[in-house]
């Protein structure tokens, strides 16, 4: 028999342009999300999960377990781990030396301040990489955002505007390459055409292994405190 709706947590979603009940399992906050059309009861989306309580739960448990932002726990930076060390006394926020994240102040803003660290990051590394893209194909971005986004690692507006998800500086260089590159390819193609992939492929050739890779590693990504 299924869990009841408080366990899993599910989250009910109602969306104008659905054509038909859906179920997605949010990896960042290890919650079921149930979208309904517009005329959907919600009796038809606990039927529907009803009928796929084994596979909800399987994608559950298979969610990994990350520690959270702290002392002498792992960050991973470029796809390299590096240990959080809290530095008592010192001023400064954050900063790399050698293999550590050093992180100044008040031990309680200590996740904080690594979050806010890696977000700074990613908008300088991100922006800089999406701008000399752009630059190659006679491109022109009009601002470059990062987020803390579930379900999109990156997009482009069609008013010239990337955005990227911050978590993805903790993945290797090659990964944060494509997606960048595969954005940056939608300031001309707003589609994935033929012409789109082949602009994609110039902009940057690692797809097959950023698909691969975000696929078995990005959850874990989205569950990083």
């Amino acid at each position: 028999m299924p869990p009841p709706p408080e366990s899993p947590p599910i989250h009910w979603r109602r969306n104008p342009r659905a054509r038909r009940i859906t179920l997605r399992i949010d990896a960042k906050l290890g919650h079921v999300v149930v979208t309904l059309p517009p005329r959907a009861a919600k009796s038809a989306g606990l039927a529907l999960l009803t009928s796929h309580a084994d596979w909800v739960a399987a994608r559950l448990a298979a969610l990994p377990t990350v520690p959270p932002f702290a002392d002498g726990a792992t960050v991973a930076i470029d796809g390299t781990p590096y240990t959080i060390r809290h530095v008592p006394g010192a001023r400064g926020g954050a900063w790399i030396q050698g293999t550590e994240l050093l992180v100044a102040g008040d031990p309680a803003f200590l996740p904080r301040r690594v979050a806010d660290y890696l977000r700074a990051e990613a908008r300088r590394r991100f922006s800089a990489q999406a701008m000399a893209k752009a630059a190659q194909e006679g491109l022109t971005i009009r601002r470059v955002t990062v987020k803390d986004t579930r379900s999109r690692w990156g997009s482009c507006a069609a008013d010239g505007t990337l955005m990227f998800c911050w978590r993805l500086l903790m993945a290797p260089p090659e990964i944060q390459d494509y997606v960048v590159g595969h954005e940056v390819a939608h300031l001309r193609h707003l589609n994935h055409g033929p012409e789109f992939w082949a602009l994609c492929h110039r902009l940057s050739p690692h797809r097959a292994r950023a698909d691969a890779w975000l696929a078995a590693e990005g959850p874990r990504l989205l569950r990083a405190a």
